[in-house]
């Protein structure tokens, strides 16, 4: 099977596209909704985008080519957009706004908020913290920023942010999170130096246009993943699936806990890693998730939760509370869903723990608008003893719109 493009790289390529210059040929985009809402922003904001089979055209307008959009700007479902955007949108010359549906307008954004006004930008938003947030653009200078809380997103958007501003832009983390902004950017032309966890940039590049390919989506890959370690008789083959080191903590995870999976093949592919992987049913002992690794599996933890009760030990998630601050509060969403399947988990502030070798009874399940609980209680109902239902299952389109499709094709 052949999964779509990465979200998380869509969204980088479709914003840093539209600011470069010259054409972005972009292949495997993200189908997603998500990244459909990066492109229509970029398209509000001047830039003329094509959708072509298999390929999206992005006709960069230049670092200080962007356009006032005529009304606000829609990031639907998408925290990428909205974080990713505003570091762009606050080094503009004009006034701009940007909210979405009301998934994310309950989502806080201090933590974009906090190092974009050290660069001197003003933001205003609901209630102090909430979307819409209305962005003052105004000339930006450089910061030395080290972040309170691990975040890719928060990372990217100051990186964004300093590629207006004269001077260098440096980024520290206390852990390392995915890197995709730093490739990207570097791929795109911009100076970016990685030592460890600091990233130093150097601002005012001249962004050029490229030829890319998305490889496929690794956090999408991992429903098959478990679905295939849980359903008796499987054999599944992933193919051109991102390997990126910072996102393959994954198939690191899953080995460990006895999955018998396979890279097949590997390759670079404008500056990223993908290959094949081959996983078959296997007995799954049962893991921790905690520190830095919980960081590098926040997107995946739902799933691996319908993993760990099929398990044979179980699975507990330590320092996992940025769970809570998602498209829902998935640590509540997870066991809301566990209880009407008859599943035991005990709920921590920061995490959860899951026994081992439970029986998954069928119910009547609830996405509550979030895509990835509503295709990791998919996989948890391949598992089931009768038929279930989710409620809301169509929330899987923001960034999967072919997942029940795909998943029935390779579970016959």
């Amino acid at each position: 099977m052949i999964l779509p493009g990465d979200k998380s790289i869509s969204h980088r390529y479709g914003m840093l596209a539209g600011i470069a210059e010259g054409t972005s040929k972009i292949a495997n985009y993200s189908t997603g909704a998500d990244c459909q809402s990066t492109l229509r922003c970029m398209e509000s904001l001047g830039v003329p985008v094509e959708r072509l089979d298999g390929m999206v055209l992005i006709h960069g307008r230049g670092l200080d080519g962007l356009r006032p959009p005529a009304g606000p700007l829609d990031a639907g479902n998408s925290g990428s957009t909205i974080r990713l955007l505003s570091g762009i949108l606050a080094a503009q010359s004009f006034t701009s706004q940007i909210g979405g549906d009301e998934s994310l307008s309950h989502r806080p954004m201090p933590r974009i908020m906090t190092p974009l006004a050290e660069m001197g930008a003003r933001i205003e938003a609901r209630d102090g913290r909430f979307p819409p947030l209305t962005i003052h653009g105004r000339p930006l200078h450089p910061i030395e920023y080290t972040l309170p809380v691990a975040s890719a997103q928060v990372k990217s958007c100051v990186l964004f942010a300093g590629l207006f501003c004269d001077g260098q832009t440096v980024v520290r983390e206390p852990i390392s999170t995915r890197d995709h902004s730093e490739i990207a950017l570097r791929e795109f032309g911009a100076e970016i130096e990685v030592q460890k966890r600091t990233i130093t940039l150097t601002g005012r590049p001249r962004l050029q246009g490229r030829e890319l390919a998305v490889p496929g989506d690794l956090s999408s890959a991992a429903f098959f993943l478990v679905a295939a370690l849980i359903v008796e008789t499987s054999n599944l083959v992933i193919r051109g699936v991102g390997m990126n080191p910072t996102r393959s903590a994954l198939l690191d995870f899953l080995a460990e806990m006895g999955a018998e999976l396979k890279i097949l093949e590997i390759a670079e592919t404008s500056g990223e890693l993908a290959g094949d992987v081959l996983i078959r049913k296997s007995r799954i002992r049962g893991g921790l998730l905690e520190g830095a690794r919980t960081a590098a599996l926040i997107d995946e933890i739902p799933v691996l939760a319908v993993l760990g009760a099929a398990s044979e030990n179980g699975l507990v998630v330590r320092d996992a509370s940025e769970l809570r601050v998602k498209e829902t509060d998935r640590i509540a969403t997870i066991a809301d869903n566990f209880q009407r399947m008859g599943l035991e988990i005990e709920v921590h502030p920061d995490g959860f723990s899951v026994p081992g070798k439970q029986k998954f009874h069928a119910g009547e399940l609830d996405s509550f608008g979030d895509h990835r609980i509503a295709m990791a209680f998919a996989v948890a109902a391949l598992a089931a003893d009768g038929p279930s239902t989710i409620q809301n299952a169509g929330a899987a389109s923001v960034s999967f719109p072919e997942f029940y499709d795909t998943l029935e094709r390779v579970s016959e």
